[in-house]
């Protein structure tokens, strides 16, 4: 209605990291992370054991060890980039209308700052609706799932609460596939043209996709659109899965199994993008340009080529831009009060 001022909050909320590089903050983390059901869906009695008697106890120094080798005087890189970007955003919509405003925070589904507690803080500062955008371009029930679940609980005692949407997956926009094409394009103009291009996106189990998960098939539709974009050959291009976890079947192929493969085959260059991460963090920036860096020139290649996330780049920034205002139908909000 005219002359009403509206304050609109919108969440971008990543996974999380630790607090610092220490065994007993990853432990923390780890413990936070691992327990949630979405990510684990192992029977509690199952599972809760070989959490807290071998995997507690034992894994957090080497994964401290890996956080160590990428941490900055800044922090944590998944944060900082998360709360980069966030600040970018921010900037970038800036006002809606006459007086109408848009707040822009970042959150973690582990560690702090939280979900709820910065919906909380959101409302308390006058946003009467919320948008919520869960930083994983493609759906699943381990990453996206868990955001559902937590602003449900939030408002689940509640008499009262802001209006709230959740935008599920943006792995088919065209903004975003452009932004990650245009990213290796523009990478490959300053650096050359490796050998072959390798998309390499976060795995989950086979289990969750056998029953129903729509994971695999939209990291899937993400790699055919990118390609679409570059106007790629097919041979010119493979598609992977990293970080795998335990001894259960997870997506194939596998990244490791791949990069060895293709350094067998006589691919010297490789140049490795992972679309299913908004921003770098420990499994780009170790797992990816570190372990697997390694595997591939172990295999005899010469050099993996790792292309960094989108991070907060303009691309980016003017893609949640455009996405928060179409979402928010923001755009026509404008064109009236000019």
């Amino acid at each position: 209605m005219k002359g009403v001022k509206l304050k609109t909050g919108v969440l971008l909320v990543n996974l999380g990291s630790p607090e610092e590089p220490t065994e007993s903050a990853v432990r923390a983390f780890l413990r936070d992370f691992l327990s949630d059901r979405r990510v684990v869906e192992i029977p509690r009695i199952l599972w809760l054991p070989l959490l807290y008697g071998l995997i507690l106890p034992f894994r957090p120094g080497k994964v401290t060890r890996k956080y160590q080798s990428i941490w900055s005087d800044s922090g944590s890189p998944l944060r900082v980039n998360t709360e980069t970007l966030a600040d970018a955003v921010s900037q970038s919509v800036g006002m809606v209308g006459k007086g109408d405003t848009l707040e822009v925070r970042s959150a973690y589904s582990y560690g702090q700052p939280g979900i709820a507690e910065t919906i909380h803080a959101m409302q308390d500062s006058g946003c009467s609706r919320l948008l919520v955008i869960p930083m994983y371009p493609q759906f699943s029930s381990t990453t996206t799932g868990p955001v559902y679940d937590q602003v449900a609980e939030l408002w689940g005692d509640s008499r009262d609460h802001a209006d709230c949407r959740i935008i599920k997956n943006y792995f088919n926009e065209p903004g975003w596939s452009a932004a990650i094409a245009d990213s290796i394009s523009n990478f490959r103009r300053e650096h050359g043209t490796g050998d072959a291009l390798l998309f390499s996106y976060h795995g989950i189990p086979q289990r969750n996709v056998d029953l129903g998960d729509p994971y695999q098939t939209q990291c899937e539709e993400s790699s055919r659109l990118i390609v679409e974009h570059l106007n790629l050959e097919q041979s010119k291009w493979h598609h992977a899965y990293q970080s795998r976890f335990g001894r259960a079947r997870w997506l194939t192929p596998d990244t490791s199994n791949t990069l060895v493969e293709l350094a067998r085959s006589g691919v010297q260059t490789v140049d490795v993008v992972c679309p299913s991460f908004a921003v770098d963090c420990l499994e780009t920036l170790e797992e990816i340009v570190e372990e697997n860096a390694e595997i591939f020139v172990e295999a005899g290649g010469r050099e993996l080529r790792y292309i960094p996330c989108l991070n907060h780049s303009d691309e980016h920034v003017f893609f949640f831009r455009d996405l928060i205002q179409r979402e928010l139908n923001l755009e026509s909000k404008i064109d009236a009060d000019a």
